[in-house]
Formats: structure tokens, C-alpha cells, sequence
């Protein structure tokens, strides 16, 4: 296999458009020194807040544009550091953001506490009094919830300005996965050679139809994770023992409370995805699993199989360019308005999509306001890559119509309804390949990329929530997180699922290193959020037709300005229930049949 090719050596229209953002680095280091000329237009208000509605709302939007020009600073360090890791000016530009933006939020830590501390009633005048300030209305409404878990002023401006050792766990965990992890080469039988990274690992061979191959990747894959377990399971203690002791700093009965409250969802919301899925779920994947180990003859399905393709023959290989084509046309049923804002994504670079040493794993997409979005992942030239495309490109649709839609502070849903219109660009992509084929072997091909999103997101991420959930509950019983705590607590969450179906080895106990979710919060148990809900309104849009679909489209450029209850309610969904998880995992099960009986006619 030829080596991965440097940053320098990525053709230029396989990586994003940068310059939107700033023309070059000098350009960004001019715009991050001008943040501290912009801090003044909004600490000139501190000690005012009680003079009035106005004062306040002058106050709120100087706080807007000085975001504003930090959403675009910072996003464009994250996604140099991101295309690249090992750079050292990359590196570079990541520390200086961190240090510029803990001092501001130390600065601006006023703000909160000035608010929290007036009379009981002012904000609710304010907003009466000015109709202005209704656009910040949510803002001050979450501000004023979080009052009885608020410290004295001094302290929460002394928390805000350690705002760069609080995120060290993260920046620690990020810094070394891209630029310290060196995998050796594996060779197989034949004398081929392998190199391995994280990237190659995760987005290729462990996917890969030889066995050979999956199974040495993964021991390469493994050896090198294990020489950093004792490190990461300190790095990622600091992360759960700094919410926990801020969890109680504060007054929260819980870290689960604290953690959930800027999701704006109920602990019963929360449990309900954990536990329905994988009470319901388990015994679905592992007949999923008993296909793959007959697939392949083996006598074992070990964890490292669990990815692997069946009917490895049948692996259709595509372009960039075709994969694009064909999810523009999957997206039309969102008519001209929505696909328009896809076909500029996929045409203007918004996707940054080579290989190159020091590139971040798995995909993302950030979204700048004021911008455009800007997807980060790998393409290796096989059409399950249009999945991860699908997806991205949701989370591009939807941030774009909400920057549009609405004012800054209210853009960014909660991260319980984030998975939803991402995980429907992939349903929407499936059934546009399943109308299109007559095939049996392709429709089950089709299938299969469908079960891989369901076991993504109720699987992977879902089981990562759970392995959280005892994490957790570890911590606040003052146990201590060793990396033998934590390969215990993820071959127990694994084993429980996957029963004796699959063998649960050292390396599978180690999975809880692969992911940066784990110091975003309680983030992961999220997709299976998002999946369950765009599972319904797939459903909707095939039962109501368009009206389904203008409601969706009206959800997705409403933003943040709603609670996800209230945005999945306005689709139809009604999540405050177990109603649609069972559903969703009953349509999971029917795939899973259907895949079952395609074997059974051969």
C-alpha cells in the first residue's frame, strides 16, 4: 500500500476552502489580536446590567458580534489542526485560540453572574419593555435556570478564566491521537504490506472483506492503543472528576443533571434511550452478528469482525464525483431550496475528503455563522462513503437554514436533536438507491449500509453512552478510574449486549479510547437520539408526503430557538415517550429479517 500522502500533497480541490474564512494565517493572527480590541464594547456594561432593558440589550449585542468574529477565529484554528495535526503552526494557532479565549470569557464572565443577581422579575420586564430584546429571549430565559446552581461572581470569573485547563483533557487526548500514535505495518501471507493510522484503521481495514487483513489491522491497531491506555485513562479521569466536582460546586443532585441540562432533556428522556435500546435491541444485532460469522465461516465472531461487510464480494466502488451525483438526486424530495445549498457544499469545497498524515479521524462539520459549513472526512472510493457524505451534508443543510434563519444565539439545537437531520440525509439516500434497483444482491447491499447506520448510532455511540452512564456513576462513589476500571467497565457494557455471540477481547476493552465524544459531555447516547427521531419522519415523509416535508424543512431553520421536544413534536415525533424508540428498533429488526431471508432464498 503507498504511503499516506503529506498535507502539502493533497490536490487542492480535494480539501475545503479556507480562504473563505481568512485569506492566509497572517490574516488570522490579525483578526484573533483585534478579539481584545472588541472585549471593551461589551465590559462597558459591566455593572450596569440593572440600568435598563436597553443597557441590556446593548450589552447582548456587542456580545453577538464579538462572537461572531471568535466562532470564525476558532474555526478556522480547529480545522487547521484538524487537516493536519502534526503541523507545528497548527499547533500553534490551537494554543493561541485556547489562551485568547479563556482570557475573554474570564472578562466577559460578568455578564452571567450581573444577570443572576438581579431582582426576581427584571428580565421578564426587560423583555416586556423592549420587543428588541425578544431575540435573546431564550438566552436569558436558560440563563435564569441555571441560577440556583451559580457561584458567587468572583468565583465564576475565576472558573472562566481557567477555561484553558478545563478543555486540557480534550486538547491532551486530540494532541496525541494525531500526532503521537505511530502504528506499525502488518504484512499478510501473500507478502503484502500494510501501513496503519487511525484513519486507514477505522475508515478502511476494519471494513476490509479479508479476514487476514481485518484481523492483523486490528492487532497492529491494538498494540499501539495499549501503550497509551495508562495516559488516556488519566487524561480522561481529569475530564470526569472536573465535572463531577464542578457538578457539586455547584449544587447539582447529580453530574447526569448538570451535563443534561444544556440539552434541555429529562433524565427519563435520557435512561429511555439507554436502556430500551439495548434491552430491545441486543438480541436483533446479535442474529445480525450470527450472519456475519456464517458469512465468513468462522468459528468465533470476535469484536474485530463486527465490521466487516457481508457479501464481501459485492462492494461497489464509486468516485467522488458519482457519490455526489447520487446524493443530490436522493435530496430532491427536499426540494430546489435545500438541494441548492447541498450542490454548493459538494461544489465549492466545503469538504475537505483526502487522506493525509496528521488528519483528524471519522467526520465532522462545523458550521460557522456567517460563513458556510465546512465537512471534514475521509473518502476511500467505495460507495458506503456516500453515507458518511449523506450525513455530513445533513448537518451542513440544516446549520446553514438555521444561520440563516436566526439570530446567532439561537442557531445550535441541543445536542439530543443534532443526529436527526444528518442521520435523514442517510435514510433519504437509501430508499433513493432502493426505488433505483431491481437487484436483489444490491437491494441487500442497500440494506446493509442502512443497518450500518442503525449500528453507528444504536450500537457504537449508544453502548459509548452507556460505558459513560458507569463511568459516572463510578466517579461519584469516589471509585477510582484506572485504565483497568475502564476496559472492566467496556467489556462489561459490550458483553452484556453482544452476549456469547461475540468475543469481547482486550482490544475491544480498549474502545473507549478511540472516541473524543467521551469529554464533549453526554454527548454520544445523542445519535440514537437523533436516529430515532428521523427514523419517524422518514416514515412521516412516506405516509404524509409533502406536508411532512415542509414541516421538517420549517424544523430544520428553526434552529436552536426551540427545545428538541418541541422540534421533534413540530415534525410529528413525539420523544418525551418510549413509543419511538420501540418503533425504531422494530424497523431495525425488520431489516435485519429481510437481510436473514435474502440468505435463506439463495
Amino acid at each position: 500500500m503507498a504511503n499516506r500522502l503529506t498535507r502539502q500533497e493533497v490536490p487542492t480541490e480535494q480539501t475545503w476552502a479556507l480562504d473563505d474564512l481568512f485569506q492566509s494565517n497572517e490574516e488570522w493572527e490579525q483578526a484573533l489580536s483585534e478579539l481584545d480590541q472588541l472585549t471593551p464594547n461589551v465590559t462597558q456594561y459591566k455593572g450596569r446590567l440593572n440600568e435598563g432593558a436597553d443597557v441590556l440589550k446593548a450589552c447582548l449585542d456587542a456580545q453577538a458580534e464579538l462572537q461572531k468574529k471568535m466562532i470564525r477565529v476558532g474555526t478556522y484554528a480547529n480545522l487547521r489542526s484538524s487537516e493536519d495535526g502534526t503541523n507545528p503552526d497548527n499547533q500553534a494557532m490551537s494554543a493561541k485560540v485556547s489562551s485568547a479565549f479563556a482570557k475573554i470569557q474570564s472578562e466577559l464572565a460578568f455578564f452571567d453572574s450581573e444577570v443572576l443577581t438581579l431582582p426576581d422579575g427584571t428580565i421578564e420586564q426587560y423583555l416586556n419593555e423592549h420587543d428588541e430584546l425578544k431575540i435573546y429571549q431564550n438566552t436569558l430565559e436558560d440563563l435564569l435556570k441555571r441560577k440556583p446552581y451559580t457561584l458567587a461572581p468572583e468565583t465564576e470569573e475565576v472558573l472562566a478564566s481557567l477555561g484553558e485547563i478545563h478543555s486540557a483533557p480534550y486538547m491532551i487526548y486530540q494532541r496525541s491521537k494525531s500526532s503521537d500514535m505511530d502504528f506499525e505495518s502488518f504484512t499478510t501471507s501473500d507478502g503484502t504490506e500494510y501501513t496503519n493510522s487511525f484513519a486507514l484503521y477505522e475508515d478502511e481495514y476494519e471494513m476490509s472483506a479479508d479476514t487476514e487483513v481485518r484481523h492483523k489491522a486490528y492487532e497492529s491497531f491494538v498494540n499501539t492503543l495499549k501503550q497509551y491506555e495508562n495516559t488516556y485513562a488519566a487524561t480522561y479521569a481529569t475530564q470526569v472528576k472536573k465535572e463531577v466536582a464542578l457538578s457539586r460546586a455547584r449544587g447539582y443532585e447529580s453530574v447526569t443533571q448538570m451535563l443534561l441540562q444544556p440539552q434541555k432533556v429529562t433524565e427519563e428522556m435520557y435512561h429511555n434511550q439507554l436502556n430500551v435500546i439495548q434491552e430491545e435491541l441486543a438480541p436483533v444485532m446479535r442474529r445480525f452478528a450470527k450472519l456475519k460469522q456464517e458469512a465468513y465461516g468462522l468459528d468465533k465472531l470476535h469484536f474485530a469482525d463486527l465490521k466487516a461487510p457481508l457479501d464481501p464480494e459485492f462492494n461497489p466502488e464509486s468516485s467522488y464525483e458519482d457519490v455526489s451525483e447520487t446524493i443530490l438526486e436522493a435530496l430532491k424530495v427536499m426540494g430546489p431550496e435545500y438541494t441548492s445549498i447541498i450542490e454548493r457544499g459538494l461544489n465549492e469545497r466545503w469538504v475537505d475528503y483526502a487522506d493525509n498524515v496528521g488528519k483528524s479521524t471519522g467526520a465532522f462539520c462545523a458550521s460557522p455563522y456567517g460563513v458556510h459549513p465546512y465537512i471534514l472526512l475521509t473518502f476511500t472510493g467505495q460507495m458506503r462513503g456516500a453515507f458518511t457524505l449523506a450525513h455530513e451534508l445533513g448537518h451542513a443543510g440544516h446549520l446553514y437554514l438555521a444561520n440563516e434563519n436566526q439570530h446567532l444565539f439561537n442557531t445550535r439545537p441541543s445536542t439530543y436533536f443534532i443526529e436527526a437531520p444528518s442521520t435523514m440525509n442517510e435514510l433519504l439516500l437509501a430508499d433513493h438507491l432502493l426505488e433505483n434497483t431491481d437487484d436483489p444482491r444490491k437491494r441487500r447491499w442497500i440494506v446493509l449500509q442502512l443497518l450500518g447506520t442503525y449500528y453507528h448510532n444504536f450500537v457504537t455511540h449508544l453502548l459509548e453512552g452507556e460505558f459513560q452512564r458507569r463511568v459516572y456513576a463510578l466517579a461519584e462513589q469516589g471509585d477510582p478510574l484506572t485504565a483497568s476500571t475502564l476496559k472492566q467497565q467496556k467489556g462489561e457494557t459490550l458483553r452484556n449486549f453482544w452476549g456469547d455471540d461475540v468475543e469481547i477481547d482486550e482490544g475491544a476493552e480498549l474502545t473507549w479510547m478511540r472516541q473524543p465524544h467521551y469529554y464533549m459531555g453526554l454527548y454520544p447516547y445523542t445519535y440514537s437520539a437523533g436516529l430515532t427521531a428521523s427514523t419517524a419522519v422518514s416514515q412521516l415523509f412516506k405516509e404524509e408526503g409533502q406536508p411532512a416535508i415542509d414541516r421538517w424543512l420549517e424544523v430544520l431553520k428553526l434552529g436552536g430557538s426551540k427545545t428538541p421536544q418541541e422540534l421533534m413534536k413540530y415534525a410529528g415525533v413525539d420523544m418525551t415517550t418510549p413509543e419511538p424508540i420501540k418503533k425504531a428498533v422494530s424497523y431495525v429488526d425488520s431489516l435485519v429479517t429481510e437481510v436473514e431471508k435474502s440468505y435463506q432464498t439463495q
